[in-house]
């Protein structure tokens, strides 16, 4: 019983800290250094295809409650979990003013979670100041409920960064976890 116990207290601790590490902040960059809602629906309608009937209802929310992004990620990612998972993904960096970059992304997650899925993602990113900012762990908490098909949305932080994953995946995921995502210039099997 104390085993258990100890397990939960940890768990807790570990969805608080995640918790706090995704705050909710307008973006502050300058305006002619970020997208339009125009500009990210269109840009997402082109690589989500037929999948992103409700794209703009979700771009409009995200623009409301963050703000205009000043850079984007569209990219592909798999991942799977029982209990503990992992996540991999690359993808293209897309800025107005220190243009595209390749980047990659990967993470560890532990929870109530179950499943494996395949996504291509677009990750709006807040408050970017220089390309460099990125390459660092974002943290916070995730849930997924979808079977075969749909659209879900994570906001992660660490310190006036956020970076918000937009999936549209096929695969069977059902629960919720708590992890981060680290970003990379190149390609690493390393989660941590």
């Amino acid at each position: 019983m104390r085993v258990h116990s100890a397990h939960s207290a940890i768990l807790g601790a570990i969805v608080l800290a995640m918790v706090a590490l995704a705050p909710v902040q307008p973006a502050r960059a300058q305006a002619d250094d970020t997208y339009t809602s125009s500009e990210i629906v269109a840009a997402g309608q082109n690589f989500f295809g037929a999948i992103s009937r409700n794209l703009a209802a979700v771009v409009e929310d995200l623009f409301a409650r963050y703000g205009r992004p000043n850079g984007y990620i569209l990219g592909e990612e798999a991942g799977g979990s029982f209990v503990g998972g992992l996540r991999y993904g690359e993808g293209t960096l897309y800025t107005k003013n220190v243009g595209t970059h390749k980047t990659y992304w990967q993470g560890p997650s532990v929870g109530f979670d179950w499943g494996a899925d395949g996504a291509r993602t677009m990750i709006l990113i807040y408050n970017l100041q220089s390309v460099n900012q990125l390459y660092q762990r974002y943290g916070g908490l995730s849930g997924s409920a979808f079977v075969v098909g749909g659209l879900g949305v994570t906001a992660l932080g660490n310190g006036e960064v956020t970076v918000v994953p937009i999936r549209s995946g096929v695969g069977v995921r059902l629960g919720a976890n708590v992890g981060y995502v680290k970003f990379t210039r190149n390609p690493t099997w390393n989660p941590f």
